[in-house]
């Protein structure tokens, strides 16, 4: 009940505020101030009467302010800052290359760049293609690789179209640059579209497409900060690179955190009184959330590993989905038994699609909306007679040889069956699950990827060092039991 009356009154504070930059009073004579937007952000300080604005960083002036009245009639004088980025007469002035041009170079080098991921390797060749791939390497065979083109350069690109270049030339000052979130910066980017990518099956044979972004960052050398999966089969890449900060408009921006100063007139308590209350309210439900924080780290440390989620930063797809995960803080005894019982389950995936994987249960495919709620596909299900005819035409198991020269099981496989029916094929979807030993500083980390190497025919892979402990146990058949 408290907490919902917290809430109400959190949102009459907001409603309020919303109202008064409707109805403020602007000074200089009722000139127009800036219109707020979501991308800027903004801090509230009630400094007192004694106080000068900052000389240095955003620019203030004494005139550029509101006067705000709350419910309870206090009033106060806000001075606005000033949320230009502080060139706009250098950028109005720039008459300089544009950004196709700044990065002409770099096209014309038929130059790649490289990201290394746990599974996958991603390669960006700029002006050609976006491709990830993932090499398998087995001793005395040749190098199996699996690959996946998520763009190729289109034909009408602006890089490539000359006259499509001179139009964009003749629009760049009247259009605004797109801007993305990096690292909690606001940060302008210049966009080229890949197509014509490796056909998507999760989207009827459509093909894979991607949106290079590239980024000012004075000290980089074209390097590939991230590849992630925005919606299904279609990606977002981010480089970093010195070529365009020459072009003013595409410079690293300032901290996007402005500061407006509010201070008390005559009669006005320092702060709000209602927004005062509010904060009380808000430091007295936080309390048992940091004993329990601390009593959790507590227990954390005397276990000797974090219980923290940990996700592996990659750009993944309906193909592959890797996520790192610290699972558990049970004993391994217990999480064996767990996990070999079906009751405990493997999540990974950080892109558009997760993935459970329940032994001996199911694996399932999954996406939550907060809209549309949870969207679940059946990969597989578990069947032990169907496992066993499947494992008696196929490798089960299969060995390593160690420095000692004893051979020790490297890799056990078990087959799930009767999925979704896939609509591309018209039969059920299924899976290969291959529980590999991975040796990790954490002992308790879980990694998972999947594969689609034929249409709705799937592999997982799950690594973990908990699964070294139980391999050697695996019968002839792969199945696992707890070790002895």
């Amino acid at each position: 009940m408290k907490r919902r009356q917290l809430e109400r009154e959190a949102a009459r504070v907001l409603l309020l505020w919303g109202l008064l930059e409707a109805t403020t009073t602007a000074a200089g004579g009722g000139r127009s101030l800036p219109q707020f937007s979501d991308d800027v952000l903004f801090r509230v300080n009630w400094p007192g009467s004694e106080f000068s604005l900052p000389a240095a960083g955003v620019l203030y002036r004494e005139d550029h302010y509101v006067i705000m009245t709350t419910a309870d009639k206090e009033k106060y004088k806000c001075v606005l800052p000033a949320v230009a980025s502080g060139n706009e007469e250098e950028e109005k002035d720039y008459k300089g290359p544009s950004p196709a041009e700044l990065l002409e170079p770099l096209f014309k080098q038929s130059s790649c760049s490289y990201r290394i991921e746990s599974y996958w390797t991603y390669e960006i060749c700029h002006g050609k293609h976006i491709r990830q791939y993932h090499e398998e390497k087995e001793t005395g065979k040749k190098t199996n690789i699996q690959e996946y083109y998520l763009g190729n350069m289109l034909q009408k690109s602006r890089l490539l179209d000359p006259e499509q270049e001179n139009n964009d030339n003749e629009k760049d000052d009247a259009k605004e640059i797109p801007t993305k979130n990096i690292e909690g910066q606001m940060t302008p980017y210049y966009p080229v579209e890949m197509g014509n990518g490796t056909p998507c099956s999760l989207r009827q044979n459509r093909p894979r497409s991607s949106i290079v972004m590239y980024v000012c960052h004075p000290e980089s050398k074209h390097e590939i900060l991230s590849v992630a999966e925005v919606t299904t089969c279609e990606y977002e890449a981010v480089i970093l690179t010195p070529l365009l900060c020459s072009h003013p408009k595409y410079r690293f921006r300032a901290s996007p955190v402005n500061d407006i100063f509010c201070q008390s007139l005559p009669g006005s308590p320092l702060k709000p009184h209602n927004l005062e209350q509010l904060e009380k309210q808000q430091e007295m439900l936080k309390m048992p959330l940091r004993r329990a924080k601390e009593e959790e780290t507590s227990s954390a440390k005397e276990e000797k590993f974090s219980s923290v989620h940990k996700p592996v930063a990659v750009g993944s797809n309906q193909l592959l989905t890797v996520g790192t995960t610290h699972i558990s803080k049970l004993t391994d005894e217990q999480l064996i038994k767990e996990f070999l019982s079906g009751s405990y389950c493997f999540h990974g995936g950080v892109g558009w699609w997760k993935y459970e994987f329940c032994y001996g249960k199911y694996v399932h495919q999954y996406h939550e909306d907060k809209e549309k709620g949870k969207t679940t596909v059946v990969v597989g299900t578990w069947n032990k007679a169907e496992h066993t005819h499947w494992a008696q035409n196929n490798d089960a198991r299969a060995y390593q040889l160690r420095d000692d020269g004893q051979k020790t099981v490297k890799t056990v496989s078990h087959y799930y069956g009767n999925g979704d029916l896939c609509d591309l094929t018209g039969k059920p979807r299924q899976v290969t699950v291959k529980l590999k030993c991975k040796e990790s500083d954490s002992p308790h980390a879980v990694t998972v990827y999947m594969l689609e190497p034929q249409i709705c025919v799937y592999i997982l892979g799950v690594e973990s060092p908990i699964i070294c402990k139980i391999l050697d146990t695996a019968d002839e058949y792969g199945l696992l039991s707890l070790p002895s």
